[in-house]
Order: structure tokens, then C-alpha cells, then sequence
């Protein structure tokens, strides 16, 4: 049995993944998440008999019980490394101090799990010019790990949904980690039309023509300054774009669905809807789109389903790479 624990865990994508690739070979120990939404939809799909630990830093390392494994989707906005033009040779302790992946580091180094795995935005590779990253594989390497990385993309993971991360796999020093590989996705052929309800949704989702116009007149604002912002329709038989908590998230990955009939609003909106049948895509479809289960249970506001899936990570993908090292783990142990 290998025990793990989930840090900034969400609403539990990564450990979603782990279990489905370890199955009933690992046990949650400890689950750490400040959001008070994203710890009720947690509780409602995860059943532990320890509560959920807030904010982090406030943790002790002494504290949380021993694991095997780390599960860390910490977040990319901690990223203001104070005095970034020093000390990137020092230790980890003078050049992470005030950011949330410090104390990735910080509970490794004294608990010393098996591996380590983390997932961040593409973007964090370049942050900084590099240098950000460069810090966060060689904090693991001083604290005795071997550090993989590589940039997956999500649509070659069976989900339709253009959505590339980083992706960090770090194996303690004293496991043979050789043989570790990230995994080929070969399964790009699903489609926006694949996740779509199977039958018609609320008209609370379809676009009021008043907003269409509103949404059509920022983008030719835009446009016209050169720029790429706005809305998009999706092609259902084509793919999603990255669906993203805040701004223009929903409303860029809009689709057209024309089973509706009665048009009559169900919330207060300005004009009627729109007849061409634009809507969003729902909270359920945007879980698809990240590989959670029909099962998964949803038990607050749409509001926030959506910035949770926003948030989270691709299940498929977060499985793929748990099964290679699972497969590292039990091949590889204190060579």
C-alpha cells in the first residue's frame, strides 16, 4: 500500500488520476486546500476520516503523517521570486522563500516520500526566463531526488481539449528511476461532440443576443488593435480550447447547440436568447473535458464548478503518467 497525500489539492484531479492507476494499492493520508468551495466538492467525492488541512505554511512538517508519495499541483501565481537576480546557486531555502513551492520542499526534505509529483502551466518552464524552473528542479535535487519533467498535452489523452502543462516527476536517489518515461498520448480523436449532454440543456446556458453583441463588439475592439481577445464558437467536431478559470473562459469555448426549444428565460437576462443556438458548455462538460467521471458529485453554484474545472488538472492525463510510476515503484525500489 503506498500513502500518499494531495497538496493544493483541488478538488482532487491528481488524486483522482492515482487511484485510478495504483487502484486499491494507495490511501490518501493527507489532503491540504485553503478554498472553502473547492474543499466542499472535494468532501463530497472523497470519503477520509481525517479533515481537510487549510492553508500549507501554517502546517508543521511533524505534522502530517508519513507518505510514499507527493501529489502537489501548487499554484503557478506564487511565482515572485524575491531577489531574482541572486542567489540562484544558493539552497532552496534562499531562493523559494515566499513562495507556496517552498513548502513542497520543505515537507519532502523531512519526510523524504518515495516521489515527488507536481503539474504547473506551460508557462512556468519560461518564467523568469528559465530561471524559475531551473530553481524548482534543482531545490528537489538538493533535497536527494532525480527530476523528470516534460510538456503533455491533453487531446492526446482522449479528452478534446487543447490544454498543454507542465509536468514534474521527481524520484527519491535511492530508487533505480531509469527506466522512468512519460507517456506517448495516441488518443487525439475524440471530439467537443464526444463530451457534449446527451440531452438538452438549461436555456440558463444559452447567450442572450443582447450579450452575443456585447461579446462581438469587444472583440472587434480588439481586433482592430491587433490583438486575439474574445470570444470563440468551437467546432463540436473539433476541440476545446483551454478552458481556464477567469475572464473570457467560458465565452471562449462556446458551442452551438440547436436542440433547444423553449426559448423562455429561466434567469434575468437583457433581450431574449439567441435563436442560433450559442450557449456555454456546462459545468459536466467542462468536467469531461478534464477527464473526471460521470459520478463525480456536484454540490455547489455553477459559478464556482467552473472556475474549479478551470483549475484543475486532466484526470486521463494525470493517470498515464501515475501508471509509469507505479511501474518505476515496483520495479525499482532502494537499488
Amino acid at each position: 500500500m503506498y500513502r500518499s497525500i494531495d497538496l493544493f489539492a483541488g478538488i482532487g484531479g491528481i488524486r483522482k488520476g492515482f487511484e485510478s492507476a495504483f487502484k486499491e494499492d494507495i490511501s490518501t493520508v493527507f489532503v491540504s486546500e485553503w478554498d472553502k468551495f473547492a474543499q466542499k466538492t472535494y468532501q463530497a467525492n472523497f470519503k477520509d476520516d481525517f479533515e481537510i488541512a487549510g492553508d500549507i505554511t501554517k502546517i508543521e512538517v511533524e505534522d502530517i503523517p508519513v507518505f510514499d508519495i507527493c501529489l502537489a499541483g501548487f499554484p503557478c501565481q506564487a511565482f515572485s521570486l524575491a531577489g531574482k537576480r541572486m542567489g540562484f546557486e544558493d539552497d532552496y531555502k534562499g531562493m523559494c522563500r515566499g513562495t507556496l513551492f517552498q513548502d513542497v520542499v520543505r515537507i519532502c526534505e523531512y519526510h523524504k516520500p518515495k516521489v515527488i509529483f507536481c503539474e504547473n502551466v506551460k508557462g512556468l518552464v519560461m518564467h523568469d526566463r528559465g530561471r524559475t524552473f531551473k530553481v524548482i528542479k534543482k531545490s528537489f535535487e538538493q533535497i536527494g531526488y532525480i527530476v523528470y519533467d516534460k510538456i503533455l498535452n491533453s487531446k492526446d489523452f482522449g479528452v478534446p481539449q487543447n490544454r498543454e502543462r507542465i509536468y514534474i516527476v521527481a524520484f527519491r536517489n535511492d530508487i533505480d528511476s531509469t527506466k522512468f518515461i512519460f507517456p506517448e498520448g495516441n488518443n487525439s480523436d475524440t471530439s467537443i461532440k464526444d463530451i457534449m449532454e446527451k440531452n438538452v440543456v438549461s436555456v440558463k446556458y444559452y447567450l442572450s443576443n443582447t450579450y452575443l453583441e456585447t461579446l462581438k463588439r469587444h472583440k472587434e475592439r480588439h481586433a482592430a488593435k491587433g490583438h486575439g481577445f474574445g470570444y470563440e464558437i468551437r467546432d463540436i467536431n473539433g476541440q476545446a480550447g483551454a478552458i481556464v478559470c477567469g475572464g473570457m473562459g467560458r465565452e471562449r469555448n462556446l458551442i452551438v447547440d440547436k436542440r433547444l426549444k423553449d426559448f423562455t428565460p429561466v434567469t434575468h437576462i437583457k433581450g431574449e436568447v439567441n435563436r442560433l443556438g450559442i450557449r456555454k458548455m456546462t459545468p459536466r462538460e467542462w468536467a469531461r473535458l478534464q477527464g473526471f467521471p460521470d459520478d463525480f458529485k456536484f454540490v455547489i453554484a455553477d459559478t464556482h464548478l467552473y472556475k474549479q474545472f478551470g483549475n484543475s488538472v486532466t484526470v486521463n492525463v494525470i493517470e498515464a503518467i501515475a501508471k509509469e510510476i507505479r511501474k518505476v515503484l515496483e520495479g525499482g525500489e532502494e537499488q
